[in-house]
């Protein structure tokens, strides 16, 4: 599986997103860029299990069980 976040303007500032989905908001480009590498390198940690949150495009929050085997590519594409 690959998952790929995209760095770029949001809300007046910038931000990353995962398909339709933003994170916060962040005063620099840098900033959001950082947390878009930080988040994807959380996904690709491999060795333990883990409980994984994310935010759909409804804003509702959901947990999953994510096995210590079974982690995604990932990667960050900057769309400045």
């Amino acid at each position: 599986m690959q998952i790929t976040y995209h760095v770029g303007q949001h809300d007046g500032g910038y931000g990353y997103r995962l398909g339709d989905v933003w994170s916060e908001t962040f005063p620099t480009h840098d900033a959001a860029l950082s947390a878009a590498k930080a988040a994807a390198s959380r996904q690709h940690v491999e060795g333990r299990d883990a409980e994984i949150q994310y935010q759909t495009a409804d804003g509702s929050w959901h947990t999953e069980h994510a096995s210590g085997g079974d982690r995604p590519d990932t990667e960050v594409i900057d769309d400045r």
